[in-house]
């Protein structure tokens, strides 16, 4: 499995780690990231399928940003989470893989976790002055402005207007 052989090649740099239904999953550290990065390639995990964040706002590092790769020839999946703080920002990989473009678009978009070296970090999803980020668990359920609610009478506020 690909976490022995990133112990063996690059040691201490996984500081924890654990499998559900055979998906492997390392925490690493942030200055340590591109490093797992450069050997996760040169290992044949070429394909970045995913990158999000989960918000734990109790943690002084606020966020894990999650990034999901497969290796195409053996089928082997990995996830590696790099925990990080509220305001730093994680090297962007937009250069090594196209697809972490519109993917780090998205987390900072929903999280406000920035990506350094990104060439066009804006909103993907909310429009450009919206207010706060959307998946943050402090994030407020009416979307925290008077515009976003005015006149709606969707069910899920039981059709009363803000």
């Amino acid at each position: 499995m690909v976490i022995e052989q990133i112990d063996a090649q690059l040691p201490g740099v996984i500081a924890d780690r654990h499998a559900f239904r055979g998906d492997q999953t390392a925490v690493v550290p942030k200055d340590r990231f591109l490093e797992v990065v450069d050997f996760l390639y040169r290992e044949g995990f070429q394909f970045l399928v995913d990158v999000t964040a989960v918000d734990w706002p109790e943690r002084a590092q606020r966020f894990d940003v999650v990034y999901h790769w497969l290796n195409l020839a053996s089928q082997e999946r990995l996830r590696i989470k790099v925990p990080v703080a509220d305001g730093e920002a994680m090297p962007s990989l937009v250069s090594r893989f196209k697809t972490a473009d519109w993917y780090e678009r998205e987390v900072f978009d929903l999280f406000g976790i920035p990506f350094e070296g990104h060439p066009n970090l804006t909103r993907l999803l909310t429009w450009d002055d919206f207010p706060g980020h959307a998946l943050r668990k402090d994030f407020p359920l009416d979307g925290g402005d008077a515009f976003c609610m005015e006149g709606c009478t969707a069910p899920y506020n039981r059709g009363e207007r803000a």
